[in-house]
């Protein structure tokens, strides 16, 4: 049976149609570019009476009158004015148009390339939130994303910034490996070079990473607003502390928040170490704590790499010695064993007595000890104690003493560390890059963020004790007779420098048959008279280095 044609009505209808919408669209859009100027006016005129008609209505009633008599007479001034209507005209055609402007579009949702890198995440995630006995699970490949992320947000170069994520409650966010995983997946995907936060709800089983600002590097050496017995170790996040002090910066004066590092007898880290890469920043922290902690007591320094970074300090009013030398860190370091002994006594017998504790054992005594490793490696092949060993005293009982250790060691040597070390400091700063591992190692925990592997001098990680793990960024802190010190950092730690002390330290000899050291020990004066039925004074001069 042939088959009969179409009528022609029927075959040629959609095209006319398809021609006719096309017609149609052309005149519209045509009539929309002449008509716009008409339009943009119309829509003005009505924001304006719609802002009149509200300010109207919360006008009071009592104001109402007054106000319409204003108006009445500002309309007649225009109207009796010459050209005084066409001016109006003009001047409210003029704000209608300001106020009918069309505003740029508010972007809310993702774009094409956002919604593609959501989903390239979303299937990445799929392995590990997600179990073949789960009948309805929240992420699948080829899956909803939206039902998992929320709350997302980019950069202008679409690099994700903020994100959270909704996972199953049977992913064991307990465990530590499990998290890592996703914190190094989460890492991978949304693009390196850039420290994330990830902060786990497991309560609610959700997981927010965003990306941390940079700290700021532009705080130099000062006076910080803090009581004695407190040091500044750096700044960190603003939502990380409870406090902000005053600083000046390269941009002006404005409140940064502090890690404050609390000492004294009744601190409960009351000795630092202080771990970094070669360059990282840990001598500009020892710096740093040097000038804060000389208004309020004596500092002891002690360099092993001895290439003279504390050169500043010597003769200082407040530096008791800047040791670089085995001979004199030997001798520095038994004399402060010497002296926090003698503190302990002092106050004990004050305290049986009922008297309150002399002025000298109240005094802040600071040992900073800069690459003990290296002494360390000098004692053991000259056939000395490792200087280590003279830091038991105090740092088993310097609190009670107002003796206060800090030891600053590079990642390569830090095996090197005795017991006695590793045990009694309690406060922990790992400075430059390093691998989570390591600054796991060195902290006690993890760091909840991402460490980048490029960071400037002074950025690293702080923990006090058993708290949380600080981003930190050290004040610059520089060697001001470094030829590489900008003139302002170099003015802002000259400027921190107490007075040089009067030529009346005399050197203490070197015992019969050692060798000289190049960098002569000060003798500290005489000691006190000891109070009454005190007994013999303890021994508190340093001791000569035995050959």
């Amino acid at each position: 049976m042939a088959r009969r044609p179409l009528p022609r009505i029927l075959s040629s209808g959609s095209d006319r149609i398809a021609r006719s919408r096309e017609i149609a669209r052309t005149a519209a859009d045509s009539a929309t570019d002449v008509l716009h100027p008409l339009i943009t006016i119309s829509r003005g005129l009505r924001k304006l009476a719609a802002t009149a008609r509200a300010r109207w209505a919360a006008t009071p009633k009592e104001r109402r009158g007054p106000t319409l008599l204003l108006v009445a007479a500002c309309v007649l001034v225009v109207a009796l004015a010459p050209y005084g209507p066409l001016l109006a005209l003009v001047s409210v055609m003029g704000a209608a148009a300001w106020k009918g402007r069309e505003r740029p579009v508010v972007k809310t949702g993702p774009d094409d390339a956002e919604v593609e890198r959501l989903k390239g995440l979303y299937e990445a995630l799929v392995p590990y939130f997600s179990v073949p006995e789960d009948p309805a699970p929240l992420f699948a490949h080829g899956g909803d994303w939206s039902g998992a992320f929320g709350d997302f947000a980019f950069d202008d170069g679409g690099r994700l910034t903020r994100l959270r994520i909704r996972y199953p409650a049977y992913f064991t966010d307990g465990e530590a490996d499990a998290r890592a995983r996703i914190e190094q997946l989460l890492h991978a995907k949304s693009g390196r070079g850039r420290e994330y936060l990830f902060d786990w709800d497991e309560e609610g089983n959700q997981l927010v990473m965003s990306v941390l600002p940079a700290l700021p590097t532009t705080i130099a050496a000062q006076r910080f607003v803090t009581v004695p017995g407190e040091t500044v170790l750096g700044f960190t996040d603003a939502d990380a502390v409870q406090r902000t002090v005053p600083v000046r910066t390269a941009d002006g004066e404005e409140d940064a928040p502090p890690v404050v590092w609390r000492t004294g007898p009744r601190s409960t880290e009351p000795h630092l170490l202080a771990v970094g890469q070669p360059g990282s920043g840990t001598t500009s922290l020892l710096r740093s704590i040097a000038l804060q902690a000389l208004p309020h007591g004596d500092v002891l320094i002690i360099e092993g790499s001895g290439t003279g970074e504390y050169a500043c300090l010597t003769g200082r009013a407040g530096v008791l010695a800047v040791e670089c030398g085995l001979a004199g860190s030997l001798a520095s370091l038994e004399w402060a064993a010497h002296e926090t002994e003698r503190r302990l006594i002092a106050a004990n017998r004050a305290r049986q007595a009922g008297r309150p504790a002399p002025d000298d054992t109240r005094r802040p005594l600071w040992i900073l000890l800069d690459r003990p490793s290296v002494l360390g490696h000098l004692a053991a092949a000259d056939g000395r104690p490792d200087p280590q060993d003279l830091l038991q005293v105090p740092l088993r009982h310097g609190r009670a003493a107002q003796v206060t250790v800090v030891v600053a060691e590079q990642f390569d040597s830090v095996d090197g560390l005795s017991e006695t070390v590793r045990t009694h400091t309690r406060a922990r700063v790992v400075l430059g890059p390093a691998a989570p591992a390591s600054i796991e190692w060195v902290l006690g925990v993890g760091p909840h963020t991402t460490p980048t592997p490029v960071v400037p001098p002074g950025r690293g990680y702080a923990r006090l004790g058993t708290g949380p793990v600080l981003r930190l960024q050290v004040p610059a802190t520089p060697d001001p007779y470094d030829d590489a010190t900008s003139e302002a950092d170099r003015q802002a730690v000259l400027a921190l420098l107490p007075e040089c002390q009067t030529e009346t330290a005399t050197a203490v000899p070197p015992a019969p048959g050692s060798a000289p050291d190049p960098t002569p020990t000060l003798d500290l004066g005489p000691t006190p008279p000891p109070p009454p039925d005190a007994g013999p004074a303890p021994r508190h001069t340093p001791v000569p280095a035995e050959g």
